[in-house]
């Protein structure tokens, strides 16, 4: 833990209308083909250094089934050696130590168990774990990678999201594959 201070980050890639996943969960959307010879490169050494800054993650089960299935299909598992944390009542396969299944409150697992540990905690889906971040007040932060496409109907980045957030813009950033990376503050 760099930072004396731990802190809750919710980021997710999106369709430009909002939409995390199509209806079915299915993602194949995020590979775009778009060019934006103004934007700065997304090489793996940049990736590597946001990758190296992240503690640990909270996801969703169906957050960590795609992610499952991304890994049988030969795409490797994103989450490196890094500790994730799976929300879930469901009984899902855990076939690596870093990966831990957790069924209680998230207000007690944040507070209680992963900010004593952690400094760099990533909520990276689905919408209604990002949702409910957001709701109890838990995130400081809200990462969205935007791409170039519109899918029309599927999985919001928040779902079930009932009141006004208000943030603050802290960064955004344009990429060569027309993807553009917003970073806000939680305003409380």
């Amino acid at each position: 833990m760099n930072d004396p201070t731990p802190k809750v980050t919710i980021h997710m890639a999106a369709s430009l209308d909002g939409f995390i996943a199509k209806t079915d969960g299915s993602v194949d959307w995020m590979e775009t083909a778009d060019e934006f010879d103004g934007g700065e490169p997304l090489d793996a050494a940049t990736m590597e250094q946001v990758l190296q800054s992240i503690d640990c993650y909270v996801m969703g089960s169906r957050t960590y089934e795609t992610a499952l299935a991304f890994e049988k299909k030969g795409m490797g598992w994103a989450y490196g050696d890094t500790p994730t944390i799976v929300l879930t009542h469901r009984d899902l396969p855990r076939d690596r130590p870093t990966v831990e299944f957790y069924a209680g409150d998230l207000r007690e697992l944040v507070d209680s168990r992963l900010k004593p540990r952690f400094g760099s905690i990533w909520f990276v889906g689905g919408g209604n774990v990002c949702g409910e971040c957001l709701r109890q007040g838990l995130a400081d932060e809200v990462r969205v990678s935007v791409l170039p496409v519109v899918i029309g109907t599927g999985i919001s980045f928040f779902e079930g999201l009932d009141e006004t957030v208000a943030l603050h813009l802290v960064e955004a950033k344009s990429y060569r594959n027309g993807m553009v990376a917003l970073r806000h503050e939680v305003r409380r």
